[in-house]
């Protein structure tokens, strides 16, 4: 009993360092730490929980999925009341929001609402990003309502094709969990994340890189340990650490390292795992053999927090926003010489 009874300090003392290290991720208490000859900046904070990050006009939008609006960097209250907003688009003569499981479309000044879709459900996961293909159709993120299952709207754990004046949409791709971002990268194609299910332990899936290929198939309630790239659904270009939630991804900016098949993504973080994994700025070179493109990824800032949306900006710098701990935005630059 004595030996129990002195034993029990030291417990307690191990849970409470696991709980610590499993919190402080998301604690806003990170310093980021940058590749050598790069430097990390906050240069606004309090901005709620910021899920998207697009220029326009040289002034930075901000999706604020917690308070419902789009803000400027300064803190401009562009829109609000809106249903969790994640993605936005600029066309030439309106915008478009991705909100929870609707995509609304805008007149520039953020005036004149018109619901071009308003029936995708939610649950685990909703709508994501709002991007364009070369071509102009619309391209929409739909994420699964669950961790692992059938869904029974097949516009769930998918991409979908939206018309942006009519609102006709339908699916471009299946068998995708959740998929956060995307980007065109010239000459390669669009590029988008996913994140796999959480059912198989710790080593399975990796988070993935995918290339998108017109009604291909990319393995989500398909996919195994055994067999992680089942017959007849497309493979990942590029893979990452299991459960670390890749998300946000940009080409690269003017000031950053690489070449025009170079691609910076996010690495959010996971409380799936018995010690936090992720929380990541990383680098993504892309070489082409065979007509086969492969992703070689390096860490670029680690100790990020909880990084989610990333996007490059008209000064050649790389700017990207943590999701928890009040939402701040960090910007990415070349240190300075002197």
């Amino acid at each position: 009993m004595g030996v129990k009874r002195e034993l029990l300090p030291v417990v307690l003392i191990l849970i409470a360092l696991i709980l610590a290290r499993e919190i402080y991720p998301y604690a806003g208490v990170m310093e980021p730490d940058a590749q050598e000859g790069f430097t990390v900046e906050m240069i606004a904070d309090g901005l709620g929980g910021p899920a998207c990050l697009v220029w326009h006009q040289d002034v930075l939008h901000i999706c604020d999925r917690d308070d419902g609006r789009i803000v400027t960097l300064e803190g401009e209250v562009m829109l609000d009341g809106l249903r969790n907003p994640h993605g936005l688009l600029f066309l030439e003569d309106s915008l478009i929001i991705s909100e929870k499981g609707r995509l609304t479309k805008w007149s520039l000044n953020f005036t004149d609402k018109e619901v071009l879709v308003d029936d995708v459900p939610w649950g685990n996961h909703q709508t994501n990003a709002i991007n364009q293909l070369p071509n102009g159709t619309l391209i929409w993120h739909s994420g699964s309502t669950c961790n692992h299952c059938v869904e029974e709207d097949p516009r769930n754990g998918a991409l979908l094709w939206v018309n942006s004046t009519t609102g006709e949409h339908g699916i471009l791709a299946t068998g995708i969990r959740n998929s956060f971002d995307g980007i065109w990268v010239e000459g390669m194609g669009y590029l988008f994340s996913d994140n796999g299910q959480d059912t198989e332990g710790d080593d399975f899936p990796n988070e993935e890189v995918n290339l998108y290929v017109e009604g291909a198939d990319y393995g989500w309630l398909t996919e195994s340990s055994e067999d992680p790239v089942p017959e007849g659904t497309e493979g990942p270009i590029a893979v990452w650490t299991p459960h670390s939630s890749l998300n946000g991804m940009t080409t690269r900016p003017a000031n950053m390292p690489g070449d025009d098949y170079t691609v910076y993504a996010t690495v959010y973080g996971s409380w799936a795992t018995l010690f936090p994994k992720g929380h990541q700025i990383v680098k993504i070179d892309f070489t082409q053999t065979d007509d086969l493109w492969v992703g070689d990824i390096e860490v670029f800032v680690s100790d990020a927090g909880t990084p989610l949306p990333i996007t490059g900006g008209p000064d050649g710098n790389l700017y990207y926003a943590t999701f928890d701990n009040g939402g701040a935005v960090f910007k990415i630059s070349p240190q300075a010489t002197v």
